[in-house]
């Protein structure tokens, strides 16, 4: 179950950030103003993670995240990379598995966004 994760750091050109994590997703949402204006779902964390990013303005991305894992034990930083098709049924219906214990505002706006993925 996604529980929230508190001690977030706050960046204040981001607005005000929450996170909610468990083993196979983490969710980061985003607020300004206390509307929430956009998430990212990093999902598939136990295998070839992913992020599909939203923003109420700016629609949708999807990468997979690059962990920054090299040869020789050689460590960068994560980042994401573009990445192909997205799986919404798979995801939505992994999602609403885990979201029964955060506010229920949250999950409406996710879960809205996840349907209306284009593709």
């Amino acid at each position: 179950m996604l529980k929230e994760w508190n001690g977030v750091r706050q960046r204040p050109e981001e607005g005000t950030r929450r996170w909610f994590t468990d083993d196979k997703f983490d969710l980061i949402v985003w607020y300004q103003s206390d509307e929430l204006i956009g998430f990212q779902l990093c999902y598939d964390k136990d295998s070839v993670e992913r992020a599909l990013t939203w923003y109420r303005s700016g629609g949708f991305s999807h990468a997979r995240v690059d962990d920054g894992e090299g040869p020789h034990g050689a460590k960068r930083t994560a980042m994401l990379v573009s990445d192909g098709l997205f799986d919404a049924r798979r995801v939505i219906s992994d999602f609403q598995s885990v979201c029964t214990e955060i506010d229920p505002e949250i999950v409406t706006v996710v879960l809205s966004a996840l349907e209306s993925y284009p593709g």
